[in-house]
């Protein structure tokens, strides 16, 4: 051990920040369900690390949100209530446009560089239709465009909201009917054009430094990702019988 968050094993030296971010991906993934127990000696014995970087990944996950300490059970995986669900996406149409508007004022030639070629990627595999290769170019075209804020704080706070909201408003695994009256889910493969097309137009509006324009093309885009979430129930809040699954490990 070194210090009280770096385990080594194999030659390896795992951090806690490592080990917070698997456990933080299964909560998100739902490996490990809203109200299942999160014990240390399993989670220690999945990662292959000692209890000790897992009980101090623990305490980033219980301050994010994502994980709750229950009297007398320990760690459990949170189960954010419908009002908190709710708040999320509130919160995110608030700060995704003013980090956009910071954005503006503050990017680099290197945070430019990174959102131009992702932008061109994105596009292109929408085009192609692609669609299982654009999340994780969404995430990281946002969580740049967020650091180009040159906020640490903000760039934080928009990195997490993302996080939370992905994992409560996680999509059912098959499609659901849609009530009469409602509002009809967009063609994905349509969207998702129609959606690189706006990460090219804020691109463009942050490397002219224009604050407003990026401030309303980000409002904008993030309404209507909003909306699409809130087509969605969000991860129930009741408690669940699911334990810590250990049968696997993270490749």
């Amino acid at each position: 051990m070194s210090g009280d968050t770096t385990a080594v094993q194999g030659g390896r030296r795992i951090s806690a920040h490592a080990v917070c971010t698997a456990i933080r991906d299964d909560i998100v993934s739902g490996t490990y369900q809203p109200g299942s127990r999160l014990t240390e000696e399993l989670l220690a014995r999945r990662y292959g690390v000692s209890r000790v970087p897992v009980r101090e990944a623990l305490r980033t996950l219980e301050s994010e949100g994502f994980v709750t300490t229950r009297r007398h059970a320990g760690a459990c995986v949170a189960q954010p209530s419908e009002r908190e669900a709710a708040d999320l996406l509130d919160i995110r149409a608030l700060l995704e446009p003013l980090g956009a508007a910071r954005a503006a004022q503050r990017r680099t030639e290197a945070h430019l560089k990174v959102l131009r070629g992702l932008v061109r990627l994105g596009r292109e595999r929408a085009q192609h239709g692609r669609l299982g290769e654009l999340p994780p170019l969404g995430d990281w075209f946002h969580e740049t465009l967020a650091q180009a804020s040159g906020s640490p704080s903000l760039a934080a706070m928009l990195v997490q909201l993302r996080r939370k909201t992905a994992w409560v408003y996680a999509p059912a695994p098959a499609p659901q009917p849609v009530p009469p009256g409602s509002a009809r889910r967009p063609d994905p493969a349509a969207r998702a054009v129609e959606s690189w097309a706006e990460h090219g137009a804020l691109v463009n509006a942050v490397a002219r430094g224009d604050a407003d324009r990026a401030r309303a093309l980000a409002a904008a885009h993030t309404e209507r990702a909003l909306a699409e979430y809130r087509l969605r129930r969000p991860i129930p809040v009741r408690a669940s019988k699911h334990s810590v699954n250990t049968a696997s490990g993270r490749n």
